[in-house]
């Protein structure tokens, strides 16, 4: 059943203007950052998720970063993280000098395991940083009680799940701050890109010092201030124009974006479910209480042996997948700080059985179709 056309695991997509405002950009002689179009999609996205503050980044590392900052996170502070997440999600607050304390995930959302953070608290835990895997919002009534209960501060990683919901509450809006990601292999994207979403006013007129460098130039901008100088510490965070006018292109095709995706994300469960049990997979599960963002589409397979050799048929057909996270607490720098076999079990678990399946907004019926059957055919 080989054929010859790749299906790619992942391919970014012009959706609307994005070329159109690349050009409208260059003639407005600003190619910086903080530039009309960072503005438009500054506005865009505090709107959609009705924060208090969007400042643009050049990734979502950065806007991690940022958060780490405005927290104040020194050496012998503590942020609560899930294992099963990117490098990113730990290293913002190790690059502060904090140590990162790891928790376990559910095995139905692969989300931090919000029954388990409580016991991981200590008079040193300045946060909870978690993820929402897949673009599936975490329990953030529980998240949000706990960090009331203790006063620290939640930190909602959301690179997964602009455009998703929990309790029809738009994930992004949940913590102290959040932050979303415009990589290549985001469902709206530049390149490269993220942003830091402020939803506490408190740390508003800080955040933009620290996106501008440590300086007061906003401040200056807005004749608050007859010079602008520096005031605080800080650094380069800000996404180019040229990047933001990119962006701001796919976010206007957001809506169709979304529903493509969520078409693609339906017909690999319309498939797959029925047959998941005679195929030995499990499917993802979706709370009643969410929705998705239709990130990604994942199966677990019987073991990593299994999974393995998957990938490996569906590389000989064509077919682009991928595995994901690693555990980072068992990872050389996770050893490091201590941690080791055995302490988040679910997350040493399920690493090994997960299968990602191609996943992007131009996706045909077809190339998904080629993909099952491939499944099926491994299977058989």
């Amino acid at each position: 059943m080989h054929c010859s056309s790749k299906i790619a695991f992942n391919a970014p997509a012009i959706m609307g203007r994005e070329i159109e405002l690349l050009q409208e950009a260059v003639t407005r002689n600003r190619l910086a950052g903080d530039g009309y179009f960072t503005r438009l999609c500054q506005d865009w996205l505090r709107r959609e998720l009705g924060s208090e503050k969007v400042l643009l980044t050049t990734s979502c590392t950065a806007a991690l970063e940022m958060s780490a900052l405005l927290l104040n996170i020194e050496p012998g502070d503590e942020v609560i993280v899930p294992s099963f997440t990117f490098v990113s999600g730990a290293n913002a607050f190790v690059l502060r000098g904090a140590k990162p304390v790891f928790v376990d995930i559910r095995r139905d959302t692969l989300n931090i395991n919000e029954a388990l953070v409580e016991q991981r608290i200590s008079s040193r835990t300045k946060a909870i940083a978690f993820v929402n895997y897949s673009g599936i919002g975490c329990e953030m009534e529980s998240l949000s009680a706990i960090a009331k209960r203790h006063q620290i501060a939640l930190i909602e990683d959301n690179a997964h799940g602009l455009f998703g919901k929990y309790r029809g509450r738009a994930l992004g809006s949940f913590g102290t701050f959040a932050t979303q990601s415009f990589h290549d292999t985001k469902n709206v994207t530049c390149g490269e890109g993220g942003a830091l979403i402020i939803n506490d006013a408190q740390f508003a007129e800080r955040a933009e010092i620290l996106w501008e460098k440590g300086t007061n130039r906003k401040k200056f901008l807005a004749g608050l201030v007859d010079k602008y100088t520096w005031v605080d510490i800080g650094s380069s965070f800000l996404l180019s124009d040229l990047q933001a006018a990119f962006l701001f292109g796919q976010l206007e095709q957001g809506r169709l974006i979304q529903a493509l995706r969520h078409a693609v994300w339906q017909r690999y469960f319309d498939r797959l479910q029925p047959i998941a049990h005679d195929l030995d997979i499990c499917v993802p599960q979706i709370p009643p209480d969410c929705e998705h963002a239709a990130h990604l589409f994942h199966i677990l397979l019987p073991n990593q042996g299994i999974r393995d050799q998957l990938i490996s048929f569906l590389r000989s057909q064509n077919i682009g997948s991928a595995f994901h996270y690693l555990p980072l607490h068992l990872s050389p720098m996770g050893r490091q700080f201590g941690y080791r076999q055995g302490d988040c079990p679910v997350t040493e678990e399920i690493s090994g059985r997960l299968l990602r399946l191609p996943f992007h907004n131009r996706l045909t019926r077809e190339e998904q179709d080629r993909v099952v059957s491939a499944i099926e055919a491994f299977h058989n």
